[in-house]
């Protein structure tokens, strides 16, 4: 149950970070421009960030659990749907220019990441529904929550640290369509991710 719960928050640590975005760009320039451990840097500023949007998450969460559990299955709903169109909208996207953060080492790297990334207020609002999409609304104990904080931090952790590591090893050899292949497998994984939700919603509904 517990490790679920924490693999469950795992899930969405990588959905929430996977796709991309200017961190993201951001995050192949540095770690080919200074190395593996910029990138990593950059990466534990976004983790940071995005594990403080999933605790307020999870806070909101278990205020209302009693309502979103009535309206668990069209939250799931809507969560799946939710990420078919991120996945389908990065599919289409035009490539995103890198943000510019201008942090001179490791330790400014990740401040500057972490409050860039906490800039955009619409990050808790995936965290809702992605929580309703894989039945986490209900999950309103202090372990419970504990383990989905911690479950997303490492998520988007082990995302970064593995962005960095393969640009890193593979920089020798990448072309200029590296980080639109990146992009195009993000996206599929969310539109598949989301097909996954819709299915579970369905089963509950049916059951």
């Amino acid at each position: 149950m517990w490790l679920i719960l924490f693999l469950k928050g795992a899930l969405l640590g990588i959905i929430i970070t996977a796709p991309p975005g200017p961190i993201g760009t951001l995050c192949i320039n540095r770690t080919l421009e200074r190395g593996f451990w910029s990138g990593a840097a950059l990466g534990l500023g976004t983790a940071l960030g995005d594990a403080s949007y999933a605790l307020v998450a999870v806070g909101g969460l278990a205020i209302f659990a009693d309502v979103l559990a009535r309206i668990a299955i069209p939250l799931a709903f809507g969560g799946g749907l939710l990420l078919i169109w991120l996945g389908y909208r990065s599919l289409f996207a035009e490539p995103v220019a890198a943000a510019d953060i201008g942090a001179a080492d490791l330790f400014r790297t990740t401040l500057s990441t972490f409050f860039l990334t906490i800039s955009n207020p619409a990050t808790i609002i995936s965290f809702g529904a992605l929580f309703a999409a894989f039945g986490l609304a209900h999950e309103s104990s202090t372990a419970s929550a504990a383990l989905i904080v911690g479950g997303a931090f490492t998520g988007s952790v082990a995302w970064w640290l593995f962005l960095s590591g393969a640009v890193w090893l593979a920089r020798e050899r990448l072309s200029d369509q590296f980080a639109a292949k990146v992009g195009r497998i993000s996206a599929y994984l969310l539109i598949g991710f989301g097909a996954l939700a819709l299915v579970f919603a369905s089963y509950g509904l049916l059951s």
